[in-house]
């Protein structure tokens, strides 16, 4: 790799990776990582709430590929190759340990992105990965098997290419990969939340949260289960961002306008009601304002008034219309959502260059000698809990192998 040159561009967890990762394989291989904006690891900084969920603790490849709406089978050649095991394993060598918290989410033990960020900062200026922010690429042309990349009207000449620049909310900015003849599945949103407005009561309960409801979409049969967050602006969490991830395109489709329902117990109907006497006969004379599904008590105070049930109301004074409006509601309240709300810190895409147009043992190109990719510029993407990153970090090493 002598008197060599690879170009990475996007200075994200898979740029980074990349670089890294290509300089450890090949030292003399000169390694130039280009970032359009003025700073790196934007998206890693902000993650996991400022922790960084850097990947999840699964025990299988299998299990982990069951996390991936799109590119579970392009995936499978690339995480037997470079997985969640070997990614623990290189952060360790370089001296960030990963704990493990009870969803299997694995986050550095400092719990702070910053950690993630020096370690890979760190680890590209040991290696000599040439760092140049403030570069946008419009343009990448080949000949004579070299690449002449334009930067900010200056052309830098490679022999390899990683393109690792991340998703693209607008389709035109993938013009420049359509160039080299690539083709674009049309990038649309992932993961994001519910917005609800027609429901005032419901804004009122900004920061609940519950550890396991279950939503429906309606007139489908689109469901998840997870922890649930009550936002200012409807509703959020794992239940919903996974949902999300996996409707992604439908929701799009659809104009985000549509309706759900809420499983606030995630139980449903029929079993409720076969405990429901024994259930209210252990309430006794106790008033409504207790209840017995150890809900947070705004919540409950929230379904029992949407029930018209009163607070200081005893549950052996329950009405037959009133038990029924409340079970009703418990196991399938009705909410119309009203477009979405994403982050553009963390925003995730799906959609990006065509997986069929890639070798998923090599990421190179099938069109394109020594162009390789890697991230979330591909069309992949996965749900919460570290995946993404997972997808970025493995890609990113077999791409660096420059098969």
């Amino acid at each position: 790799m002598k008197n060599k040159k690879l170009i990475v561009v996007g200075g994200g967890a898979a740029g980074f990776f990349c670089a890294i990762r290509a300089k450890e394989n090949y030292p003399e291989l000169e390694v130039v990582l280009l970032e359009k904006q003025n700073k790196v690891l934007q998206k890693v900084k902000v993650s996991g709430g400022g922790r960084c969920n850097v990947t999840h603790a699964i025990e299988s490849i299998p299990h982990l590929l069951e996390h991936y709406p799109r590119g579970k089978n392009f995936l499978k050649k690339v995480f037997y190759q470079f997985g969640s095991e070997e990614t623990i394993e290189w952060f360790a060598k370089n001296g960030v340990k990963l704990h493990t918290e009870s969803d299997g989410r694995m986050f550095p033990i400092t719990n702070s992105s910053q950690t993630i960020i020096d370690c890979l900062l760190g680890a590209a200026k040991k290696l000599g990965v040439q760092v140049k922010l403030g570069s946008a690429v419009s343009k990448v042309q080949l000949k004579e098997q070299t690449f002449t990349v334009t930067v900010n009207s200056q052309e830098l000449k490679a022999n390899y290419i990683c393109v690792a620049c991340g998703g693209y909310p607008k389709s035109t900015q993938f013009d420049w990969l359509r160039n080299l003849e690539h083709n674009i599945i049309e990038p649309v949103p992932s993961l994001f939340t519910f917005n609800i407005k027609s429901n005032k009561d419901l804004k009122d309960l900004m920061g609940v949260s519950l550890e396991q409801a279950h939503i429906r979409i309606q007139s489908t049969k689109a469901n998840n289960i997870g922890p649930l967050l009550i936002t200012h602006w409807g509703l959020s969490g794992p239940c919903v961002l996974k949902l999300s991830a996996w409707q992604a395109r439908f929701l799009h489709d659809i104009g985000y306008e549509f309706s759900i329902l809420v499983n606030w117990i995630n139980e449903t109907e029929n079993d409720l009601r076969a405990r429901w006497n024994e259930l209210r006969n252990g309430m006794g004379a106790q008033l409504f304002s207790r209840n017995p599904f150890e809900l947070p008590k705004r919540l409950w105070l929230y379904l029992i008034n949407q029930a018209g049930i009163p607070e200081n109301k005893k549950w052996s004074e329950l009405a037959s219309k009133e038990q029924n409006k409340l079970l009703s509601i418990l196991v399938g309240q009705h909410f119309e959502v009203k477009g979405k709300t994403t982050f553009k810190e963390e925003f995730v895409t799906c959609g990006g260059v065509d997986l069929k147009e890639v070798n998923p043992k090599t990421m190179e190109s099938r069109l394109v000698p020594n162009l390789y990719f890697a991230g979330e510029v591909l069309n992949i993407d996965g749900v919460t809990g570290g995946f993404n990153f997972q997808n970025a970090w493995s890609t990113a090493a077999v791409a660096a192998q420059l098969a």
